[in-house]
């Protein structure tokens, strides 16, 4: 079968690679993913891997010259390839090869091989298809694994027995959700029960590695389609407990509760239709991960969580700690929004107070916004009329808190007077006592005693001053 490249945007830079392989004798095909994308009519992506029966460091040095002398190319001597970057895309080369692995490792013993070696140790049968360059046969689509019919199926197949191909790899079986997940493609019948067979083994697979297939999942279109089968293979049980202890119901005294785990998802899938901010889906994911801990049946009362929320983000730390994930303003952005993810709920009530929308305000700072966006997504009633009258609750918070913040001004909330003015009106050294004060100041904002002004916050800190017994500058 023929691939027609002429209206391809990369045509030139193929015709340039096919006239250096043949200048040096070797043969050159493109393969993996962007033959894949080619296919599908999907968005290509930017990098491109290129297969040759020789050395792929010569090669992507020879080709490198020939764009630009000055390019930098970067050679890995370890695993024989090279790659670099040229207008906007990543070349990636390498010598075709044969590869075996050790029973408790996922490097591979590597020797010289053909082509067909080189296909046979892809991942899959859509991973697996290739192009050739060479003069005597451009643009041949090399498809020994019918990859292109599990294209038109949409079906993850491997190339060779599916339990040696996740035992040599076991993140592969991380990658083959990843792509079901993306793709909407089914995985294999024979590939899947492989999958569940060998779960155990993604335990000598790096987090970091894991955690660049999970993420590829929770950014696809509908993330509740890889993270069920994960749940189905046990992989999540591995991966991130915490989210399955979450699953069933219970039953006491004729009172059930929902099962968290699925209702998770769907809130996952919710948030998704409306940003594609990874750490938001990821406060999605985690917003209820305190409730399997905090479950208590109490007499009267039913099923309760209380304080899931808190300790919910307590959680999220030791999580992103385990799982390689960043520890800074992403992990806190998490931490927060799951930590106040029922506080607009509890806002609904006609009778709510300034000083509560005031505190919410303060609390979440610029985030707000995301923290709705993550209420509105945990409305998971299929009753239309609920979801509804839920929708016009957040609407009516939403309008009360836009106008006491006009009022107030305490979103990213900053004391109307500084630690350096306190100290000057009582002619103070740093100390307790400042603290003290410039805490009274903020409490006395959002409880609304005070104007966020300078000279009531100035006169407030006189009077409280004089309670603890200070002495303001005039009278030293």
């Amino acid at each position: 079968m023929q691939i027609n490249l002429d209206q391809n945007k990369n045509l030139k830079l193929f015709n340039l690679i096919s006239e250096v392989a043949t200048a040096n004798d070797q043969s050159v095909y493109i393969v993996g993913g962007y033959v894949r994308d080619l296919w599908m009519n999907r968005e290509a992506p930017t990098d491109i891997d290129f297969v040759t029966e020789g050395d792929g460091m010569d090669l992507a040095k020879a080709v490198a010259r020939e764009i630009n002398p000055k390019l930098k190319v970067s050679v890995f001597k370890t695993y024989g390839t090279a790659m670099f970057r040229h207008s906007g895309l990543d070349l990636e080369f390498v010598g075709a090869r044969k590869e075996s692995y050790a029973e408790h490792s996922r490097k591979p013993e590597v020797e010289t091989g053909t082509l067909e070696d080189d296909q046979k140790r892809r991942d899959f049968t859509i991973n697996a298809l290739a192009i050739s360059l060479n003069r005597d046969n451009f643009g041949e689509l090399i498809d020994p694994f019918d990859g292109i019919s599990d294209i038109q199926n949409r079906i993850i197949r491997t190339p060779l027995e599916p339990s040696q191909t996740y035992s040599d790899d076991p993140l592969r079986m991380m990658r083959a959700i990843r792509f079901s997940s993306t793709l909407n493609f089914e995985i294999e019948e024979h590939s899947l029960n492989a999958i569940k067979i060998g779960a155990e083994r993604i335990k000598i697979v790096s987090m970091e590695r894991i955690m660049v297939e999970f993420n590829k999942i929770m950014l696809s279109e509908k993330p509740s389609l890889g993270l069920k089968l994960l749940e189905e293979t046990g992989l999540l049980h591995l991966i991130i407990p915490e989210l399955t202890a979450l699953k069933g119901i219970e039953e006491v005294e004729g009172q059930t509760h929902k099962d968290n785990f699925w209702h998770t998802l769907e809130v996952v899938d919710n948030i998704s239709r409306h940003t594609d901010n990874l750490w938001l889906r990821w406060a999605a994911l985690l917003h209820d991960i305190g409730k399997a801990p905090t479950k208590k049946f109490m007499e009267g009362a039913g099923w309760t969580f209380h304080g899931h929320e808190f300790l919910g983000s307590k959680m999220v730390k030791i999580l992103f700690h385990r799982l390689k994930l960043p520890l800074g303003t992403d992990m806190k952005y998490v931490q927060k929004l799951v930590k106040l993810s029922s506080r607009p709920i509890a806002l609904i009530d006609d009778g709510t107070s300034d000083s509560a929308l005031r505190r919410l305000l303060f609390d979440s700072g610029e985030d707000l916004e995301d923290l709705f966006t993550l209420c509105k997504a945990d409305i998971t009633t299929k009753n239309a009329s609920k979801q509804e009258k839920f929708r016009k609750n957040f609407e009516s918070v939403a309008e009360k808190i836009k106008e006491v913040e006009e009022k107030d001004q305490v979103r990213n909330f900053q004391p109307p007077i500084s630690g350096e003015e306190i100290m000057a009106l009582f002619n103070l050294k740093p100390g307790r006592e400042i603290g003290i004060l410039k805490e009274k100041v903020k409490e006395a904002i959002l409880e609304g005693e005070i104007g966020n002004d300078k000279d009531e916050a100035r006169k407030f800190v006189m009077r409280e001053g004089q309670v603890l017994g200070l002495k303001s500058s005039s009278q030293h």
